[in-house]
């Protein structure tokens, strides 16, 4: 999907595809004043913002522990760990098919699993148990997206790194392929992971952490959906940079700060989901940073 620069004034009419029971766990809300999407066009969007009918593929890669950390807006995030001086970065590509009033769109979400306020670092419980840990959460480092509307609501809603970017999704029987670049320049970021396997019932709450205004931020998202998963479990330990890697980084800003993340060649599990329900809310403020 090209990069979407237009914004228009008028929601979009999709209200009639958010009516099962997911949604229905939700009371909508407005934010407290309309957001100023440009000079001429302001909105009062619904909250949780609701996204149905849509695409979802995650891939968790093993990458340097001391590099995640150094990617931290503030001193009270700790990016998780794990073991051999190891953390993780989460790769979410979403195709938005139906986003509560809100035309269509792609994103990629490149995130860090972190723990905050000196949480206690357990590995693999962490992640296993992330939607029962108060301090637990993921930290948005780029977020490429191809609505112009999508990245002003990322930056003056949640304080989210979001960029107006081309994303490329293609599909075969058997593996889906992303990339993303920005206007006609070579896709920085390209990966592939499988859409066939067995499938497992996700129905997962947690949080997203960010900064704005010089205050952390606490979001709260959830999802639900059967997604095809794959797990490397042999990566717990050995770390893996000899197999043929399924992520290819080409040049610029994001590629280097992505390569500096010593990302390893295979990932520790992949999901796809092309049914996958979700919501999004409002941030609340937590505290000031203090490095």
């Amino acid at each position: 999907m090209k990069a979407n620069h237009q914004i228009n004034g008028e929601f979009w009419p999709n209200e009639h595809h958010f009516g099962n029971q997911f949604f229905g766990r939700y009371t909508l809300h407005k934010a407290p004043k309309p957001l100023q999407l440009s000079e001429s066009v302001s909105k009062n969007y619904w909250f949780p913002t609701f996204y149905a009918n849509s695409t979802c593929a995650i891939a968790i890669f093993h990458c340097d522990w001391a590099a995640a950390q150094a990617m931290m807006p503030c001193a009270s995030m700790q990016a998780i760990k794990m073991f051999g001086g190891r953390s993780l970065v989460v790769f979410a590509i979403y195709e938005y098919n139906d986003a509560y009033n809100i035309p269509p769109y792609y994103e990629i979400g490149m995130s860090i699993p972190v723990m905050t306020d000196n949480g206690r670092q357990l590995p693999i419980l962490n992640m296993l148990l992330g939607d029962k840990l108060d301090k637990f959460g993921y930290h948005v480092f780029h977020m490429p997206v191809t609505s112009q509307e999508n990245v002003i609501r990322g930056e003056k809603i949640w304080g989210m790194p979001k960029t107006l970017e081309n994303i490329d999704i293609q599909r075969t029987d058997e593996q889906l392929s992303v990339t993303a670049s920005v206007g006609d320049e070579t896709p920085y970021f390209a990966m592939t992971l499988p859409v066939q396997g067995e499938s497992k019932h996700f129905d997962v709450k947690s949080n997203v952490y960010s900064v704005k205004d010089d205050l952390r931020l606490k979001s709260g998202t959830a999802f639900i959906g059967d997604f095809i998963l794959h797990k490397n479990t042999k990566n717990l330990v050995k770390p893996d940079h000899e197999s043929t890697a399924l992520i290819t980084l080409g040049e610029g800003e994001v590629a280097d700060q992505l390569r500096g993340l010593q990302i390893e060649s295979q990932p520790l599990q992949t999901r796809f989901c092309d049914d996958f329900n979700a919501c999004f809310d409002l941030p609340m403020a937590e505290q000031a940073v203090i490095d």
